[in-house]
Parts: C-alpha cells; sequence; structure tokens
C-alpha cells in the first residue's frame, strides 16, 4: 500500500525536497508554518485527524514527518522560549495526535543536541548535551516525541543545504562573486547534507515504519564523510570552477557569535545502516550532484 505523508514546515528546504522525492502513487502535504502552526495544538489536532481520514479513504498509509522548526541558532539565544514553542512544544503536540490517529511520527533533529566535543561520529545512544538555545529545545523536543508516542523516530542530521531558502551553500557561492576571497572557519568538523537526499532517506525510512519497525527509534542520517566549513566552501569554489585557494582558514574565536557552535558534529550512520535503510552517499559526490542539478546555489 503507497504511502501519504504529512510534512508540517513544508516550504522550507527539507520541505520543499520532500514534496520532489515522495512517492509518485501516493499523497505528499506539506503545508507551510503559517498554513499549519505546530505551535497551535487545536489546528495540528485538526490537521492530523484531516489527513488520515484523508490517507485512509484514499487506501494509503498516512505518516507525518516534522520539518517545522526553529532553526536561527544565534536569535534563539535571546528568544528562547519562542524556539521552545516551535521545537518543543509544537513536537509533542504533533505526537499526541498522531498516537490518538494512530499515525507513525517521523520527527527531524539536529546534530546540536550533542555537546560538540567529540573525537569520534555520535552515536544515537551517546550521551547528549546541548551547548546552545537552539540545541536544549530541540532536545526537549526528541524526548517528548518519544515519550509521547511509542510509534515515533527521531532523525538526527547538520549541515543541511538545498535549494529552497538560505544556507551555507548559497551564501559562499553568493560571496564568491563579490569578494576576492572569503576566511571560513576551519576548526568546525561535520557532514554537509544535503536536502534532497535527507529527503530520500525519510522516505525509505516512512515506508519501514508503516510496517511496524525499525526498533530503533533514534537514527542518524546525514551525507557519508566529514570536512571543515572551510573545506566545504573550498569545495562549493570547486564545483563553480573557482580558485579554491580564494578561500582562507581562520578560527572560530575570529567570528564571535551569541550561540556557541560544536568543534565536532559528525554524525554516525551505523544505526541507520543496521536497520536496512540504504546509507546516504558521500558529501562530496551529493555537492556535485546538488551543483549539476541547479539545485544550489
Amino acid at each position: 500500500m503507497a504511502l501519504a505523508l504529512l510534512v508540517p514546515g513544508g516550504r522550507g528546504q527539507l520541505g520543499h525536497d520532500m514534496v520532489a522525492v515522495g512517492p509518485a502513487d501516493g499523497l505528499v502535504r506539506a503545508p507551510s508554518s503559517a498554513e499549519l502552526d505546530v505551535t497551535d495544538d487545536t489546528a495540528v489536532a485538526d490537521a492530523v485527524a484531516d489527513f488520515a481520514a484523508l490517507a485512509r479513504g484514499s487506501g494509503l498509509r498516512p505518516v507525518v514527518v516534522n520539518a517545522a522548526a526553529h532553526t536561527a541558532v544565534d536569535a534563539a539565544e535571546t528568544e528562547e522560549d519562542r524556539a521552545f514553542a516551535i521545537n518543543a512544544r509544537g513536537p509533542a503536540s504533533l505526537a499526541r495526535w498522531c498516537a490518538e490517529h494512530d499515525v507513525p511520527l517521523l520527527h527531524v533533529s539536529t546534530d546540536y543536541v550533542f555537546p560538540g566535543d567529540g573525537t569520534r561520529p555520535y552515536e544515537p545512544s551517546d550521551e547528549t548535551g546541548p551547548r546552545s538555545a537552539y540545541g536544549r529545545t530541540k532536545l526537549v523536543g526528541e524526548q517528548r516525541v518519544l515519550a509521547t508516542w511509542e510509534r515515533s523516530w527521531v532523525v538526527r542530521t547538520a549541515w543541511v543545504y538545498g535549494q529552497h531558502g538560505s544556507n551555507f551553500v548559497k551564501t559562499v557561492a553568493r560571496l564568491a562573486g563579490s569578494r576576492d576571497t572569503l576566511s571560513v572557519v576551519d576548526d568546525q568538523v561535520g557532514s554537509p547534507t544535503w536536502s534532497l537526499d535527507l529527503a530520500r532517506g525519510l522516505v525509505s525510512l516512512a515506508s519501514l515504519v508503516v510496517d511496524g519497525g525499525p526498533a530503533r527509534r533514534v537514527l542518524h542520517a546525514t551525507n557519508d564523510g566529514e570536512t571543515t566549513w572551510c573545506g566545504f566552501a573550498r569545495a562549493v569554489f570547486e564545483e563553480l570552477g573557482l580558485d579554491p585557494a580564494r578561500v582562507l582558514p581562520a578560527k572560530t574565536d575570529d567570528f564571535p557569535r551569541p550561540a556557541r557552535r560544536p568543534a565536532y558534529s559528525v554524525l554516525s550512520g551505523k544505526a541507520w545502516e543496521e536497520v536496512g535503510l540504504p546509507p546516504l552517499r558521500h558529501w562530496r559526490e551529493a555537492l556535485s550532484a546538488a551543483v549539476a542539478a541547479r539545485a544550489v546555489p
């Protein structure tokens, strides 16, 4: 039986790509935050009820994929209440009403739930310890989702870029056209992740959960491999046919920001593969494909 997907946060870069890769013989609804405010419990209740009825009435198997989030990391430091409403109370509301209608929930989370001082890729079972308001609110969201509904899964990802919305790749491409050189931090390590690849992975997971699994309820999904922001920027330059030597390494302390950034935020994909899901390709291959497809910049 084909899938039906409800994707709150559907106008973000991941939401757009969920629509692009959604099941051709199914249904994808991707409301914007204006169309479905996850902080409005009544709106969430109505949306999940209507979606479940529509899907089952059409012979489809419903799954909710929550892509709604307050992702303005620095702004969250001064508006933590707002971030908490979207990143914690909103997901809990979704989980509550998904449980009411027996609809599986996939909740997208972040590497920021970890302290960022690791030396090896983080496993889903590793101890968390967020160092920012954004990370704290996302961690509470994970905890509330998992505690509310047994058919919910948390998928952590990192360093996401895509065709829609603002992101690092677009910023680098824009600045490359106006500056002779760029200084980019070289002491933060992570895994750049193309939102289209992440969306494909989430659809694969959705197909798995409608049949009852996997048993592991927290998973990590990023493109494979790791680099620094400087290495990422240099790769963007290469893809655009520009000289990567124009990108100069810098230190995090050279660019003080309100929110503390993780020095190391690589997420292990081991558990993702162990439950039978296809691994996401290497980040460098994904970047080449994204640029070739004119998905970015």
